[in-house]
C-alpha cells in the first residue's frame, strides 16, 4: 500500500459495483472452486432439516445467487442483505423475472449434493427476500443461520475492519446459531473488468481462525487451491469455515 492509509469500506462506492463485468469473470460457468465451495457449504446445510430454520441471512449478498441456493432447503426465509444500489438491482432482477440461465450448473450441482431441495432454481429462490442495507446495521441475534461469502476479506484493506466485519457476522446469528463462511486467500487490492479497482485485505486460514476462535465453538476452517480457470485476481486459495456462535 506504499505508505498511504488503507482503503476502508465507507470510502468506496459500492452503488458503482461492476456487477456483469464481475459475472462474466467468476460466475458464467461453474468453475472447480465453486464445486468446492458448494460441496463444503451443502454438507453443513445436510445438518437441517428441511425448513427447520424460521430465517437465514446472506450477510453482502453481491450478485451471487449459489449461496442463496443452498440455503433454501433449510430455510423458510433467506434474507439477502446487500449495500450496493447495483448488487440489489441484479438480484431484484433475478428473482422477479427468473434466474439466468447460467445459474442452473451451479443449482442442479446443489440438488444433486441436498436431495431436499425444491425441484427448480425459481421455487429454491422463492424464500429469498433482499435486503438493501449496510450488514453492520443488521438487529444483532436476528437469525438462526448466517452465510457469507467472500465479503469481510473483499470490502477493505484495513485488518482491523475485516474483524468488525467477521465479528459483525458472528453477531447476526442468535447465540447457538450457525456459520458458514469463505473467504479469499491472501486477496490484494484487485480489479474487476478493465479498470476498476477494489480493496482487499489478505487472510489466511491461521488469521481467520484467530478471528473466529474467541467468538465460536465447534470451529472448523480448511482451505482449497486456486482455481486456474478463474482470473488471477493475486489470491493464493480460498479459506472454508463452519462454526456456531
Amino acid at each position: 500500500m506504499s505508505g498511504r492509509p488503507p482503503t476502508r469500506n465507507d470510502d468506496v462506492d459500492w452503488d458503482r459495483w461492476p456487477v456483469q463485468d464481475y459475472l462474466a469473470e467468476n460466475y458464467r460457468e461453474l468453475h472447480p472452486s465453486d464445486a468446492a465451495v458448494i460441496t463444503h457449504h451443502s454438507s453443513f446445510y445436510r445438518r437441517f432439516a428441511p425448513k427447520s430454520a424460521a430465517r437465514s441471512v446472506e450477510f453482502g449478498a453481491g450478485p451471487n445467487l449459489y449461496p442463496l441456493m443452498l440455503a433454501a432447503a433449510a430455510s423458510r426465509r433467506v434474507d439477502a442483505v446487500e449495500a450496493g444500489a447495483s448488487g440489489v438491482a441484479y438480484l431484484r432482477q433475478q428473482l422477479d423475472q427468473g434466474p439466468d440461465d447460467s445459474w442452473q450448473p451451479f443449482y442442479a450441482l446443489c440438488r444433486r449434493l441436498n436431495s431436499a431441495l425444491p425441484a427448480t432454481l425459481s421455487e429454491a429462490l422463492s424464500p429469498v427476500r433482499v435486503v438493501h442495507a449496510d450488514v453492520r446495521d443488521l438487529r444483532p441475534g436476528r437469525y438462526e443461520i448466517a452465510s457469507m461469502n467472500f465479503v469481510a476479506e473483499g470490502v477493505t484493506e484495513d485488518c482491523a475492519e475485516f474483524r468488525d466485519f467477521c465479528a459483525a457476522f458472528v453477531r447476526s446469528v442468535r447465540p447457538g446459531g450457525q456459520l458458514v463462511a469463505a473467504f479469499m486467500e491472501n486477496m490484494p487490492t484487485y480489479r474487476i473488468g478493465p479498470a476498476s479497482q477494489w480493496p482487499g485485505c489478505p487472510v489466511n486460514p491461521d488469521v481467520v481462525r484467530g478471528v473466529f476462535e474467541p467468538l465460536t465453538r465447534r470451529l472448523t476452517v480448511s482451505r482449497i487451491d486456486a482455481d486456474p480457470t478463474l482470473p488471477d485476481y493475486g489470491d493464493s486459495g480460498m479459506v472454508l469455515l463452519t462454526a456456531v456462535r
